[in-house]
């Protein structure tokens, strides 16, 4: 304990003591509620959502009595009475904090407390679980007791959404579940998700061409489940929707055969800790030799080097059955943390394509980015944020310096019996294999059911490996077979069982003791044996891991048991562990399947892991301190799109006509910014006007005119002031006689809407590739004594001021254009294929990305005729187009639509 605490208390302790007086209050009520029947328990929900959504009363002035409604309608259609200390988890996840709860203390059963207090608000309240079958098991079960509250609750499926229906009534994984729209499932008052389905349904949304496409409610409430995976572990993975850009190239598959040829040492070096190989000079002029060019700098630039390196770790630091497997001629990522294939998601910048190559696949296409969001400013949009976990209390000052979130940590109902066993450690990992194979054996012939853990598929096959030469019957649980996951986990609590599992095992998984079905003679055998007995095979690089793994034993107050065997060949300590102890285990002269205690090494251990904690949690900081600054555009693009959209009638007119406005004031403001009046450009004032709409030569004369008579009695000010009325004024009748033109002013709203769109699409996604590469080199700035992050914020608020500029002059040069032509483009995020990475998926319901941007009509009606072909040269990639826009031709927004090779020819 340590000075403060001895002083001042446990603030923990204190936390819990005022959570107590919530716990009176609902076990006073609970007999009065016994005698509601269902229908009054319905009625008062219903009564107590009006009075709330009309602000007669607070959640808080409720939450008694919900709680009381919800632990007994629970206990009817479940069984399942909530414990007191689940009461007090439901009323700090309402309190929007992080609830500790020790594996088996029924965290499931907890959220609905909260959930059904906060749906009573409005909608978007969110449950985040991990993966889709915790979110399909969950509704499957807890819907029974939303349902009889009067409430609805639906899951987000990878390729279906479903809501909970007690009439459908079909035994197996479709029980009480009916497949609706991705719409109707966030209809319902709570949606069970994983993270993935609401960042990408978010990023949908604001990709739709139309609101009637839009699925998402407000966001309002999100209890996320196991909440350090998905807010620290995956936090620095960004939810990326693409589509595919460039064309592969066979430079992969060249670069990939060239790094074979390298020697660590004298070619490159490795940098484990920071998962970084670089080439030396005496590599690069071995590359430059072998792809024969003189400088490999001058030859191809950065993005040569760039790919070169990125083969090299491809080769070096990424290894099948570990980092990623290949399954069906593709790479699948291998997530490190759960130890489950990753399907859909690539690594970025190239490196996906580097190791394809190198195991020689199928090089997929890289992609152009169309949207994305990082985890941490996903869920940081929400109002109101809480998270449950078993092990959370090791990262509480990420958890609030990041996300504002305290960690409260909730007794357990009965006191923890688990055995947690001082580490072995042993000098090689052969030596190690074999003590645990030596200790499975003797638990298995005992009868004790054994949960080995290990860090990768490749140790996982290793050893299963050695148990089968050794005759121990196993089960395997690792990314490669996890169709019988379910299975494996039901019997791994069994009697004799052994259970050989990747990180898969470590968390959200409940081993019953005596093994499914449920046996109270299997399980009181098994307890007498000393319940489960978990081995951990390595330590992870966070203690968190380590806990969770430590967890699957001793389960509400079962007996249980956990040991790690180590080795100083494994990962951690062949890379943190210092000389001294090298040194010291090996003067010790012991053989290498006798384990060592040391006091000394095992304190080295927890150090080094906390060095890993302590810098993992610096790079997610730096990454959330650069995307914040890419978040503020994001959130004003999206809003700015999203009033586009809802806005119709008169509200659209206005905005296009505000546009025009000031494209106009800055081109005046521009031509005459000279205090002398002689040095005015007035002509070009005028020709960059008529690139929005046409100024007649009497126009202009007659603009002339009124400036001469001006010049000698009026200010400049009031000059420029007569002139930017004037063309204000064409601009504004020329938009009248265009709008009055139209018979069918919803078709002109459509057209207007989608050059809005268009334009505003076009750019973002310009914006998205330009703010990348300036993220990508903005770190050299260091070395020019300049902190990289404020000149970060300082370049991407410049590239944010052209990009809005850009929105104005773009649609400000085709609105008249395009309304004359009739005929509108598709947004470039309509009707393309596109590729979701981070844990990314393509949906196949009515809202798929594939269907929200290809269900957009395009908005034309029968054309014009093109205009005959003039004769004309060439136009230069880099010459400024002739439709007007300002861009250069390679450009240019329009390039690839009708309207712009019309006006192209016309204007050549």
């Amino acid at each position: 304990m340590s000075i403060f605490s001895s002083l001042f208390g446990d603030p923990n302790e204190r936390a819990v003591q005022k959570l107590e007086p919530y716990v009176e209050q609902i076990n006073a009520r609970e007999k009065e509620i016994a005698k509601r029947s269902e229908e009054e328990i319905k009625k008062r929900i219903a009564e107590m959502r009006v009075a709330i959504q009309k602000e007669e009363a607070t959640l808080d002035d409720h939450l008694v009595e919900v709680f009381a409604m919800v632990r007994e309608t629970a206990r009817r259609v479940l069984n399942m009475r909530h414990f007191d200390v689940q009461l007090m988890g439901g009323v700090v996840l309402h309190q929007g904090k992080i609830a500790e709860m020790k594996t088996g203390e029924g965290k499931t059963l907890v959220a609905t407390l909260a959930l059904a207090l906060n749906a009573l608000s409005k909608k978007g309240v969110h449950l985040v679980t991990v993966n889709d079958y915790l979110a399909k098991r969950d509704v499957q079960w807890m819907g029974q007791v939303y349902d009889a509250l009067g409430l609805t609750v639906s899951c987000l499926q990878h390729e279906q959404a479903y809501q909970f229906d007690a009439g459908v009534s079909e035994e197996g994984p479709m029980q009480h579940l009916k497949p609706v729209t991705r719409q109707a499932a966030y209809q319902a008052d709570i949606v069970y998700g994983t993270n993935s389905e609401f960042g990408f349904d978010y990023l949908r949304d604001n990709m739709a061409p139309e609101m009637a496409l839009r699925v998402q409610q407000d966001l309002n409430f999100a209890i996320i489940d196991e909440v350090d995976s998905i807010l620290i572990d995956e936090a620095r993975t960004p939810l990326i929707i693409s589509a595919p850009a460039q064309q592969a190239t066979d430079l992969y598959r060249k670069y990939a055969q060239l790094v074979t040829r390298l020697e660590e040492g004298p070619d490159f070096n490795i940098d484990e800790k920071m998962r970084a190989a670089s080439l030396t000079e005496q590599g690069i002029a071995k590359m430059e030799k072998a792809l024969g060019v003189e400088n490999i700098y001058v030859a191809g630039g950065i993005e040569m080097v760039h790919h070169l390196e990125q083969a090299l770790r491809a080769e070096v630091l990424y290894k099948k059955d570990r980092e990623y497997v290949v399954k069906n001629g593709e790479v699948i990522i291998v997530d490190e943390f759960t130890g489950r294939m990753m399907e859909g998601r690539r690594f970025s910048e190239g490196l996906h394509q580097a190791i394809e190559a190198k195991e020689q696949l199928d090089i997929k296409q890289e992609s152009q980015t169309l949207a994305t969001i990082s985890i941490q400013n996903l869920f940081r949009m929400y109002p109101k944020l809480a998270g449950m976990t078993g092990t959370a209390a090791t990262e509480a000052e990420e958890f609030f310096k990041i996300y504002g979130l305290d960690v409260s940590i909730i007794p357990s109902n009965k006191p923890l019996q688990r055995d947690d066993r001082t580490d072995r450690i042993y000098k090689s990992e052969r030596g190690k294999y074999i003590a645990v194979a030596k200790e499975i054996r003797k638990r298995h012939e005992l009868g004790q059911p054994v949960l080995v853990g290990t860090v990768s598929i490749k140790k996982n096959e290793v050893l299963s490996q050695l148990l089968t030469e050794e005759g121990i019957p196993h089960e395997v649980l690792n990314a490669k077979n996890h169709e019988r996951e379910a299975h494996i986990i039901e019997q791994a609590g069994k009697k004799g069982g052994v259970t050989v599992a990747t990180n898969m095992a470590g968390r959200g998984v409940d081993i019953i003791l005596g093994g499914v079905p449920l046996n109270k003679e299997a399980q009181k055998e098994v307890v007498e044996l000393g319940g489960l007995h978990v081995i951990g095979t390595e330590r992870h690089e966070s203690r968190r891991i380590d806990n969770q793994l430590r967890g699957r034993a001793g389960r509400q107050g079962d007996p249980g048991s956990s040991q790690f065997y180590l080795s100083l060949e494994d990962d951690l300590m062949r890379i943190f562990a210092n000389e001294r102890m090298k040194s010291m285990m090996n003067r010790l002269g012991m053989p290498e399947d006798m384990p060592i205690e040391n006091r000394f090494i095992t304190r080295s251990i927890e150090q080094a892991q906390k060095k890993v904690e302590g810098n993992n949690f610096d790079i997610r900081k730096h990454l959330v301190e650069y995307d914040d600054v890419m978040n503020k555009h994001r959130e004003a693009i999206y809003r700015l799109r999203r009033e586009l959209l809802e806005q119709k009638g008169e509200a659209l007119h206005d905005r296009i006509q505000a546009i025009l406005e000031q494209e106009i004031e800055s081109v005046i403001s521009f031509h005459t910014s000279s205090e002398n009046p002689q040095e005015w450009n007035i002509e070009e004032v005028y020709e960059v006007v008529d690139t929005i709409f046409p100024v007649s030569l009497q126009e202009r004369l007659m603009m002339d005119d009124v400036l001469g008579e001006e010049r000698k009695k009026a200010s400049l000010v009031e000059r420029r002031t007569k002139l930017t009325e004037y063309l204000i004024k064409l601009a504004e009748d020329r938009y009248a006689e265009l709008t009055a033109s139209f018979e069918n002013p919803e078709r002109l709203e459509q057209i207007l809407r989608g050059v809005l769109l268009r334009t505003l699409d076009t750019l973002w996604i310009e914006h998205l590739e330009q703010m990348d590469y300036l993220r990508q080199g903005i770190g050299l700035r260091g070395y020019g004594q300049k902190d990289p992050l404020i000149e970060y914020k300082r370049e991407a608020h410049t590239l944010y001021t052209q990009f809005l500029n850009s929105f104005q002059s773009q649609t400000a040069t085709s609105v008249y254009k395009v309304v004359i032509a009739q005929h509108v483009e598709h947004s470039p995020l309509a009707g393309r294929q596109t590729i979701e990475l981070g844990a990314a998926k393509s949906s196949s319901d009515l809202t798929s990305p594939q269907q929200i941007m290809g269900s957009a009509s395009t908005v034309s009606t029968s054309a014009p005729q093109a205009a005959q072909s003039v004769t004309a040269e060439k136009i230069g990639r880099n010459d400024l187009c002739p439709c007007g826009s300002g861009k250069k031709y390679k450009k240019c927004g329009l390039i690839n639509s009708e309207e712009h090779q019309q006006l192209s020819a016309a204007k050549r």
